[in-house]
């Protein structure tokens, strides 16, 4: 059993999500980056969709009963406190927590992190999926004083990843929304050109956006129709709401556009006063994107490897390691 001993800030069980229930009302919730809890999964042994420990800022304090394998995904700082003595935590591959020890995990540097244990997490499964859904009560809470099950994995053997995902840069690709045309071409110029920065108001199921007023045509009202994660919508103050995995099923305000499926977990990482910055791309080129995001996961998670073992050469000398070098002839 895992014992939640604090919690300063929010943290929740993810997984995959709650898919084939949004027409019940009830939102796909699941990972805000689903890349990088399948590779703290690899690095725990486990399912790349189990369920594992969603951090944002900052992260709890747990103690374990017995021997467990744990690793975590993501930029953080953390530390094992054990009776003897106190030792950092590195990210990006899988360390041993004895019973009795205290694992502390301090900021987290990188807007979103994620904790997973060999064996994974066992808490509620309700519509097929243990993802935390706080506003319904779907899912386990996360909370000091609780327990966690967890699976057996304490002698599971330690991994690390080969090589760590990039951090991309560079504007949200987008495609246009559904509402585009209650927009004027002002406003569509003001969204794309404009830079915006997330707002306080910002949690799993949207960021509020400060920048550039975008102007309706006829009003932002419309008759509700169905939103998802990565919706765009512009309520009538003209300042954008991005949607996020815990986001509802259906919304009543104009949509501008819609972030695409490769760029989603980004949006995961910003927290208030991130600076963002759209980019319009076609359907194709959507989709395009969300295929190499895929394969750009499988080459990631292609270097998971035993921690004691050499590194994978083949794995290191098929990745693009040079990539954006200067010609030093120019």
């Amino acid at each position: 059993m895992l014992e939640i001993l604090a919690c300063p800030l929010p943290a929740s069980l993810q997984d995959a999500g709650r898919p084939g229930y949004r027409h019940l009302g009830v939102p796909l919730s699941g990972a805000l980056d689903p890349e990088w809890l399948a590779l703290a999964n690899a690095l725990a042994g486990n399912r790349t969709d189990a369920a594992a420990i969603e951090l944002r800022l900052a992260g709890p304090r747990l103690k374990s009963d017995a021997d467990a394998l744990f690793a975590i995904a993501g930029e953080v700082d953390a530390r094992i406190v054990g009776e003897a003595n106190t030792h950092a935590v590195a990210a990006w591959r899988s360390h041993r927590l004895h019973a009795g020890e205290e694992l502390r995990i301090d900021a987290v540097r990188s807007g979103v992190a994620y904790l997973a244990f060999a064996g994974g997490i066992e808490g509620r499964r309700e519509l097929g999926s243990r993802s935390r859904y706080e506003r319904a009560d779907l899912g386990s809470p996360f909370a000091p004083g609780q327990l966690l099950k967890v699976g057996a994995g304490g002698t599971a053997i330690p991994r690390r990843l080969g090589i760590a995902p990039a951090r991309h840069d560079g504007p949200l690709r987008v495609i246009p929304g559904p509402q585009r045309e209650r927009f004027s071409d002002a406003a569509w110029q003001n969204f794309l050109g404009g830079e915006f920065v997330v707002g306080r108001e910002a949690d799993r199921m949207g960021l509020r956006l400060d920048g550039p007023r975008l102007n309706h045509v006829g009003g932002a009202d419309i008759v509700s129709d169905a939103v998802t994660p990565g919706a765009i919508q512009v309520p009538g103050d003209g300042r954008p709401i991005v949607l996020l995995a815990d986001c509802q099923t259906v919304g009543g305000y104009a949509k501008i556009a819609t972030v695409i499926g490769a760029d989603l977990p980004r949006l995961g990482h910003a927290l208030p006063g991130t600076r963002l910055r759209f980019a319009a791309v076609t359907l194709d080129e959507a989709l395009a994107a969300r295929q190499e995001a895929a394969q750009a996961l499988a080459a990631s998670l292609a270097t998971v490897v035993p921690d004691t073992a050499e590194p994978d050469l083949a794995a290191l000398y098929g990745a693009n390691l040079i990539d954006g070098v200067i010609d030093a002839t120019h």
